[in-house]
């Protein structure tokens, strides 16, 4: 039973209630809220919602304003394809990683950055999202890879994947840059792009080109780290390695970069996602979807064979996490998963698409 205690009682003139001092009511935690045995009229304080609320006999409304939280979030962008490769004997360099972004646990954003800020929403609000595509292939022609597109959720925004390199065409800087190739000619060395900072890593360098003995180039920079150059002669050096995320309740790495192609053996791709570089007269790997990782260099042999496709860079990822109070609404243009609980938590993945979530 409540009990009323007070000072002193006197009479008002009119109808009306005065009281001198204010009025303090009860604070709960959500969790202690949802614990009593409520009718209606009851009124709260909540302090994690920092709201008044009030029972409406089944359950619990806000007065004054709109309840704030917190969301975690890791935001990836699409990582982009590897270089093309044609003339004859052409290796073309891994796809950069998409940038990488994250709040949750103080783990590390990509490019050596520091945990961020977590976004606090209020319910009832509409807040934009985007799942940036990997970059498409690339077809036999001496071609930088294509970027990957950028993926934000609300004010954060990561950037896409920087193409890979090939014979004569310098790799793209992006979220993390694409690795250089050898040519056009014997001595000119194709060096790697650059990351973004807080978001990933440089792609490595290629040797000058010779098509007997320096015919190799450089995988894309990952998120976790530089490609490393071509030392070498025809052998691909491997993607930058990605960044493990628990955001999900589990370490799973994304963002690693593409590796680059040669004529002996291509790179391995970053770990985290990145696609292999190819060698022989063979297409590179593709970057693994909704890991923003870059796709591996086309290695082509020689005129009278088959064309071949550098790897497409990876698709980007959102994925959010906020109290187990709450409940998302995806909005139409966007493709989730499950909303999943973890202990005081709940996390959703979004993998494609654009479009709004709102929570209640």
């Amino acid at each position: 039973m409540s009990t009323l205690e007070t000072n002193s009682i006197a009479k008002y003139s009119g109808n009306n209630v005065a009281i001198d001092d204010s009025l303090n009511l009860k604070s709960y935690t959500t969790t202690q809220r949802d614990a009593l045995t409520s009718v209606a009229g009851d009124m709260i304080y909540n302090t994690t919602d920092s709201k008044v609320q009030v029972h409406n006999g089944s359950s619990w409304d806000d007065l004054g304003g709109l309840a704030s939280f917190s969301v975690d979030y890791l935001v990836i962008a699409g990582g982009a394809s590897g270089g093309g490769a044609t003339p004859d004997y052409i290796a073309g360099g891994g796809g950069g990683a998409g940038g990488y972004r994250a709040s949750y646990n103080n783990e590390t954003s990509g490019g050596g950055g520091s945990s961020e800020t977590t976004v606090t929403v209020a319910t009832t609000l509409n807040f934009l999202v985007t799942v940036g595509a990997g970059g498409a292939s690339k077809v036999s022609a001496s071609q930088t890879g294509s970027d990957g597109s950028n993926s934000q959720f609300s004010s954060i925004v990561s950037t896409g994947g920087g193409g890979g390199g090939s014979y004569s065409p310098a790799p793209n800087t992006g979220g993390s840059g694409g690795g250089g190739a050898p040519g056009p000619s014997s001595g000119v060395s194709g060096t790697g792009a650059a990351g973004t900072s807080n978001q990933g890593y440089s792609g490595g360098n290629s040797l000058g080109y010779n098509p007997s003995n320096n015919n190799a180039a450089a995988g894309g920079g990952g998120a976790g780290a530089a490609a490393s150059n071509v030392s070498t002669s025809n052998t691909g050096t491997a993607g930058g390695t990605g960044v493990a995320s628990t955001i999900t309740g589990s370490s799973v790495t994304r963002a690693g970069g593409g590796g680059g192609a040669g004529s002996s053996s291509g790179g391995a791709g970053g770990t985290g996602g990145g696609g292999a570089g190819a060698t022989g007269n063979n297409n590179g790997t593709a970057g693994t979807v909704n890991t923003g990782g870059g796709g591996g260099g086309a290695y082509r042999q020689q005129s009278g064979q088959s064309a071949v496709n550098s790897g497409a860079g990876g698709s980007g990822v959102v994925i959010l996490r906020y109290p187990n109070t709450r409940t998302i609404s995806i909005g139409s243009g966007l493709t989730a998963g499950t909303e999943t609980t973890d202990g005081s938590n709940k996390y959703i993945e979004i993998t494609a698409g654009t479009g709004t979530v709102s929570w209640s």
